[in-house]
This record gives C-alpha cells, sequence and structure tokens, in this order.
C-alpha cells in the first residue's frame, strides 16, 4: 500500500483502521497493536530517545523488518503510540458547568501528560486527528455545548487550555530532571534559583525584580507545585467568561 491512499497519509489509515491488517508474518503472533505497546513500554521505561525500529523488535523477539509489514516508518509508530497511550478522556459528569468541565479537562490532560512524560517529546506535526485525540477533542467541545461561544471559539479555547497543560508538564519535568541530574530536588533547585536572584539581580538594573524580591514572596511562599498552572487556567477561564457576559 502507498503511503497515502485516498488523500489518507498512511499513519491515519493505521489509527483508523481504515488499512487492511498484515497476514501472518514472519513471527507468528506479531500484530500492530503489539508493536504500539512495545514502543509505549520502551518509551516509558528508557525515554523516547530509546525507541527505534530495532529496539521495539527487540523488546518483541522479532526480527526489525518484519516489523517494516505493519508501519512503514518511526514516524508512524510514533504517531500510534501517542494515540494509544493518550487513551480516551474521563467521562464528564452530569451537570457539569462549561466552567468546571473545562477545569477538569486541563486537570486531567496534565495528569495524563504527567503518567506518560516521553509524549511531551514528540513534535507536534498536526492538530488533534487520530481517534484518541479527537476523543479528547470531543469532550473539551462538548462541555461548552451550552454556551454562547462560536464554534471557532471553542476550537481555540481547546487548543489554548491543552497547551497551558502541555507547557506545564514539560516546564515542570524540565526542571525536576535538572534538579535529579544534580542530586537534588525541584524544591531544592527552586530555593536555589531564589538565592541566585538575590545575589545576580541589580535593583536598579531591573527595578520591577528588586520589587519582587524585596517582597520576600521567593522566600516565604507556602505555594503548592502547580499553583502557577492553575493560576494560569483560572484566568483563562476568567477571560472566556467575560466574554461570553458581553454576549447575554
Amino acid at each position: 500500500m502507498s503511503e497515502q491512499e485516498n488523500g489518507i497519509p498512511n499513519s491515519l489509515a493505521l489509527a483508523w483502521g481504515l488499512r487492511e491488517r498484515p497476514g501472518k508474518g514472519p513471527k507468528p503472533g506479531l500484530t500492530l497493536d503489539r508493536i504500539v505497546a512495545a514502543g509505549v513500554k520502551v518509551a516509558a521505561a528508557e525515554g523516547l530517545g530509546a525507541v527505534s525500529m530495532s529496539r521495539v523488535a527487540s523488546e518483541l523477539g522479532a526480527a526489525t523488518m518484519s516489523l517494516y509489514r505493519y508501519v512503514s516508518a518511526k514516524h508512524e509508530l510514533l504517531d500510534l503510540m501517542v494515540d494509544a497511550a493518550m487513551g480516551l478522556p474521563p467521562e464528564p459528569e452530569p451537570g457539569l458547568g462549561w466552567r468546571a468541565g473545562l477545569r477538569g479537562f486541563a486537570d486531567s490532560y496534565l495528569g495524563l501528560l504527567r503518567s506518560q512524560p516521553w509524549m511531551l517529546r514528540v513534535p507536534i506535526n498536526t492538530p488533534p486527528i487520530t481517534p484518541n485525540q479527537i476523543a479528547w477533542m470531543n469532550h473539551g467541545l462538548a462541555v461548552m455545548r451550552d454556551t454562547n461561544l462560536r464554534h471557532d471559539e471553542r476550537l481555540s479555547t481547546i487548543m489554548m487550555v491543552s497547551g497551558i497543560a502541555r507547557n506545564w508538564a514539560l516546564t515542570t519535568a524540565d526542571i525536576d530532571a535538572a534538579a535529579k541530574s544534580q542530586g537534588g530536588t525541584t524544591e531544592q533547585a527552586m530555593y536555589e534559583y531564589g538565592r541566585l536572584l538575590h545575589l545576580l539581580a541589580d535593583p536598579v538594573r531591573f527595578p520591577a525584580v528588586g520589587e519582587l524580591l524585596r517582597s520576600r514572596i521567593l522566600e516565604t511562599s507556602q505555594s503548592r507545585p502547580d499553583d502557577d498552572f492553575e493560576f494560569g487556567v483560572e484566568r483563562f477561564l476568567d477571560g472566556l467568561e467575560a466574554l461570553m457576559s458581553t454576549r447575554k
């Protein structure tokens, strides 16, 4: 089969079950689902950089070339791995309002990304298009069904809320990784950041930073790890609420 058939890329045809699956392969029992599951297992245990066709084949005890009867390139495998790892979104609670629904969407998506941190390293080459990605998008759109937002605004909202969650997941993952590489914790790294900021940031040259330092908030804050994420999501939702209120 060609890379594209009827205008549908091969990886999408595979994801949606539109491509005929191979028959018995060189290794009995080898299936597309097993290949994808093996890829997810390698990524979860060793990081995305460890994923290759040969490494996945080794995980399955199969020849590397046998995988190409199911996926024609690594990027197809990555697309399928992301879709499989996403799974379906949680069922929304009946009668949940749009604001609580979008907040739940943001929290659930952040949790998903943190449970599969390798997904953050897979480049985003297209808007949501695989089955589970569409299921998550549908979940987010559904909670806005009774709002007066236009359809383009609802789509933009999903992209923004998921973007906030992805950015926060990536930022905190990088900070955590850097702290662990130095034998410390994230809390220790942030304390060290505050200490260095006091030493390096001249309040004359950086007066706004100076005001921040004089507030001693970096020393006394008892914020929880995800307070910044919650603040960003809530302020975005405030903006949506203000917009909708102008249309009543």
